[in-house]
């Protein structure tokens, strides 16, 4: 199953990636998107995830990292990702990943391009309308094998 993990600048140094709530394209995500393709699924799951990844830098813990987000597109054993039920705090295709997931199961890293710190910096203190433009840009697309020149270049 490939599946979307918000992160921050800080995972890509960590040994491994820890347990964490992703998103995936599911059939609760493929009922509520009906009509879209498999590729348009896994687009939508991604978005989700650089929302989230907003979100995690938003928080104390992530105080001084990088004003970018960073999304881990990973392959993982279906029983390492539960899908959670859709509720009003629940978006379909989300998924709690239940053990590390390890970097030799990574398939991409996708990162901001560097012009959207601005907004990404603003997103995190709250800015309603530079998240939204934060949600807007697109991510670059990094090999797994690149993991180390990222982690030096955003800190």
């Amino acid at each position: 199953m490939r599946i979307y993990l918000p992160a921050t600048a800080a995972d890509l140094s960590a040994p491994w990636i820890s347990p964490r709530t992703a998103h995936a394209a599911t059939p609760s995500l493929a009922a509520a998107l009906p009509g879209e393709d498999r590729e348009s699924l896994e687009a939508s799951a991604c978005l989700c995830a650089a929302d989230a990844s907003l979100v995690r830098l938003a928080e104390p813990d992530a105080e001084g990292a990088a004003d970018r987000r960073v999304v881990i597109a990973a392959d993982v054993d279906e029983a390492k990702a539960s899908e959670l039920p859709v509720s009003e705090d629940v978006l379909p295709g989300t998924v709690e990943v239940t053990a590390p997931v390890a970097w030799e199961a990574v398939a991409a890293l996708l990162v901001d391009e560097p012009a959207a710190r601005t907004d990404v910096r603003r997103a995190r203190t709250g800015d309603e309308e530079a998240f939204e433009r934060a949600a807007e840009a697109d991510l670059l697309w990094f090999d797994a094998t690149e993991r180390a020149v990222l982690a030096d270049e955003l800190g």
